[in-house]
């Protein structure tokens, strides 16, 4: 069973209540087809169970097979340092098939970005440091593949569908309440 090398810090990107009963972290590719998939049932998941989880979104593009997930990795960073990384992050998903950077750069006019430092963040690289490290930390932590999620630190191999990852939240909820009582209920 693989887990975390890295708990969630003030780096993540972090969406859902902190308090939340569960984390549920991804490591995922902008250009993957099966994060594309997984991202319309986490979007399912917020509507419906939004505040069951915490979401945290980590970096692991796969250079090799996707030749454009490094640079969205990075435009979702560069609107990140304006504010707008969840937007941008679901702008990548929902257009996976235009990632260039003429594309991105309409993206980001798209969400009313300063396209001026955003085109330089691009240009710089300035967010690849951290986007490496998300990559590297993956790897320790087990990650061999995306999209690669995981359930309060511990790795979720279970599939992608929006019910097996509804459920998977829903008893880490449950069991997050049994040791939450456990702990308070003098005996």
């Amino acid at each position: 069973m693989s887990t975390l090398r890295r708990g969630v810090d003030h780096t993540d990107w972090t969406k859902g209540p902190p308090d939340a009963p569960v984390t549920l972290l991804e490591y995922g590719d902008f250009q993957c087809p099966y994060c594309g998939a997984a991202h319309m049932h986490l979007k399912r998941l917020e509507a419906e169970a939004g505040d069951e989880f915490r979401f945290i979104f980590r970096h692991f593009p796969l250079t090799q097979m996707h030749p454009d997930a490094m640079l969205a990795a990075e435009a979702a960073e560069a609107a990140g340092a304006q504010g707008e990384f969840w937007p941008m992050h679901d702008l990548l998903f929902e257009h996976q098939d235009r990632l260039d950077p003429h594309s991105l750069l309409s993206y980001a006019g798209m969400l009313g970005l300063e396209l001026r430092p955003f085109a330089s963040d691009l240009q710089s690289h300035r967010h690849a440091a951290k986007i490496r490290r998300d990559f590297m930390e993956g790897l320790r932590s087990g990650v061999n593949g995306t999209p690669t999620f995981y359930l309060d630190g511990v790795r979720y191999d279970g599939p992608h569908t929006y019910q097996a990852l509804l459920t998977a939240i829903r008893e880490g909820a449950a069991a997050a309440g049994v040791r939450e009582t456990m702990l308070t209920t003098p005996w």
